[in-house]
């Protein structure tokens, strides 16, 4: 396959490095490159871009060729998935436990490619597959977004916990009560249950939650320490996409009356209140069943 990658951070990156190695012909274009990509030449686009910069960066994609969003969050202006601003062509999504330096070195990991047209998921999955990289199917693109956008925000709160040095048990709750979060989500978005038990859903939770470098979890931690999302973001130095979501998702949750009580809490941190408040007031919630 003739591919263009859109994206040179680190997972756009490691994208171009997988496909390299299954053999295809890769072009990557950087942010000052993108009106001189090869489009009209290519089998496929992989748009490796932070949510906020898509539909802007959509805007100069040419050709015909199929697309696979790699980005993990909501349209910040509407709040409607990502692959939803794709009209022209087909669409895949691909998402999952992916952290870009464990893929870059080689090491042994799996993904999920979902698409509406299931001929252009299995020739996605024959394009990305290898005995390093095991690629799964899945029809649900609904689910399989909204995982990696929400995922995002619970890692947020996960590093919060870290920062605070509240503990394992407390860090295990928090992270199996933002997965119901998400499931709920899904549901109310007539998403597949068992998308929020697979790699889009748990298994990027997992990491994104506890990976050392994982972007938004490292972000959680030092607005915990004191640092404001602005210098944790500036410190990062790439795009921490649970920042730009929270609130996105938010009102998403308002618009469509799901209560999502952790996304709401780490709105108010990123608003300015103190994140042992939080914790005090999530822990005084009233109990309830599982």
């Amino acid at each position: 396959m003739r591919a263009v990658v859109v994206g040179a951070g680190a997972w756009g990156t490691a994208v171009a490095h997988l496909l390299r190695e299954r053999g295809h012909d890769v072009f990557v274009a950087r942010r000052d490159t993108l009106d001189d990509a090869p489009y009209a030449e290519a089998d496929l686009v992989v748009l490796a871009v932070p949510s906020h910069a898509f539909r802007e960066v959509l805007e100069h994609v040419g050709g015909k060729a199929p697309i696979v969003s790699l980005a993990k969050g909501l349209d910040p202006a509407t709040g409607e998935r990502l692959s939803t601003l794709v009209h022209d062509r087909p669409v895949a999504v691909l998402s999952g436990p992916n952290m870009a330096e464990e893929v870059l070195a080689g090491l042994p990991g799996a993904t999920v490619i979902a698409s509406q047209d299931e001929q252009l998921a299995l020739r996605l999955q024959e394009a990305f597959n290898s005995r390093a990289f095991r690629v799964y199917v899945n029809d649900d693109v609904v689910g399989v977004e909204l995982c990696g956008a929400a995922k995002n925000v619970i890692a947020l709160a996960a590093g919060g916990v870290d920062g605070l040095g509240l503990g394992d048990n407390a860090k295990a709750a928090l992270i199996t009560r933002g997965l119901v979060e998400m499931a709920r989500l899904g549901e109310a978005f007539g998403a597949e249950p068992e998308t929020f038990s697979g790699l889009a859903g748990m298994g990027d939770l997992m990491v994104s939650c506890f990976h050392p470098s994982g972007r938004n979890r490292r972000a959680g931690e030092l607005i915990a320490r004191g640092a404001t999302p602005e210098a944790a973001r500036s410190e990062i130095g790439q795009a921490v996409e649970g920042l730009t979501t929270a609130p996105v998702l938010r009102d998403v949750s308002h618009r469509i009356g799901v209560e999502l009580p952790i996304t709401e809490g780490v709105c108010h941190i990123l608003e300015g209140q103190p994140l042992h408040e939080l914790a005090a007031s999530l822990m005084g919630r009233r109990p309830t069943e599982e």
